[in-house]
């Protein structure tokens, strides 16, 4: 099954000054002061991009030396900012970049080393899920909110000097906003999957426990779970209008409710299986002696029956099996397409 992917953080920087390229921090005058901070932040949102297209095709933790880059990065670009002299005694811009990547490091530095320790456990339960993406959505509004404070400073600091903001949009932010959406679109869809995958694993393992309570219970939350996941899928829009995901999810969901449906059938065989194994050992304890001919014959057609029975369950658990691993590939093959065709590439800067 392929694994949640994580989000994105805003683009860090929009906003573009003199064309130039600045090697030095002496500066003749406020564009190029203010260009040497954009600039430096544009490679820090590249960075960031390129540990986004790791952690899309593998997991955090796989991706774990590239979130160290990005924490190394951050710190690089503070100490380097941090080092500028103030604009004619005016520290507001650059104070006000430094205090935006203290934020960064943090929440890189310690709310993404917990998303990635919390990924360990996210596919253990539903809620477990749901808390790792919270925990993503919170981190994620933590730079938004900083990014919004530190680009409101750029403009007041650029309105103070005169300076004309250009604001153009980068090839990085153009990359970072298809990822955010792309990974919303996922989120969405990954979530309906989840729940009733999960939900199923339970009912599995009551199946293999023989716990006819616990089966139908939760064979009564598959089916419940299966039958509101194709109505939310209704409302869900496919990413660049390719529904590849929505109609892979729904498969899943109409071979949940199937699975659920024939259920029955498994409680009824667990029924017959206890009945039989009463029976049979009625029969083993009662010595040879005693046994009647009717008895015998009484058991072999018992021992016939139930064996028909064994093979039918079989046969039913294989088409089940085979259907449920056709619609998981369709759904792993789906998540694959999906990445391949949108999510941008960074390489490494």
């Amino acid at each position: 099954m392929k694994r949640r992917i994580q989000q994105l953080m805003p683009a860090l920087m929009i906003s573009l000054f003199l064309s130039q390229n600045i090697n030095s921090q002496e500066f003749q005058d406020v564009g190029k002061y203010m260009e040497y901070i954009s600039s430096a932040n544009e490679q820090l949102s590249a960075t960031y991009l390129s540990y986004l297209s790791a952690v899309a095709h593998n997991s955090a933790r796989k991706a774990e030396k590239r979130r160290q880059d990005v924490v190394n990065a951050i710190s690089d670009t503070r100490f380097k900012i941090q080092g500028m002299t103030p604009w004619k005694g005016d520290r507001s811009f650059r104070d006000t970049t430094v205090a935006y990547l203290k934020i960064l490091n943090s929440v890189f530095n310690e709310d993404y080393a917990k998303i990635v320790n919390m990924e360990e456990i996210a596919e253990q339960s539903y809620d477990a899920m749901e808390a790792y993406m919270l925990a993503q959505e919170k981190a994620t509004e933590k730079l938004e909110e900083a990014a919004v404070r530190q680009h409101q400073m750029q403009k007041n600091f650029a309105a103070k000097y005169n300076v004309t903001l250009i604001t153009t949009e980068t090839s990085v932010d153009q990359k970072s906003k298809v990822a955010s959406a792309l990974m919303k679109h996922y989120d969405d869809v990954y979530l309906i999957f989840f729940k009733t995958y999960k939900q199923e694993g339970y009912l599995i393992d009551a199946v293999n426990k023989k716990n006819l309570i616990a089966i139908e219970e939760n064979n009564n939350a598959l089916k419940k779970f299966a039958e509101d996941g194709l109505q939310k899928l209704k409302s869900v829009s496919g990413y660049n209008n390719d529904p590849g995901l929505i109609v892979a999810c729904s498969q899943v969901q109409e071979f949940y409710k199937s699975e659920a449906d024939q259920t029955q059938a498994i409680t009824d065989f667990l029924l017959k299986e206890e009945n039989f194994g009463k029976l049979k050992k009625n029969f083993d304890t009662r010595p040879a002696a005693k046994r009647t001919p009717g008895d015998i014959e009484a058991y072999n057609t018992a021992v016939k029956d139930f064996n028909a029975v064994v093979n039918q369950y079989n046969k039913a658990n294989q088409a089940i099996n085979r259907d449920r691993q056709s619609a998981i590939n369709n759904w792993n093959d789906a998540v694959r397409k999906y990445l391949d065709n949108y999510m941008p590439v960074q390489r490494k800067q």
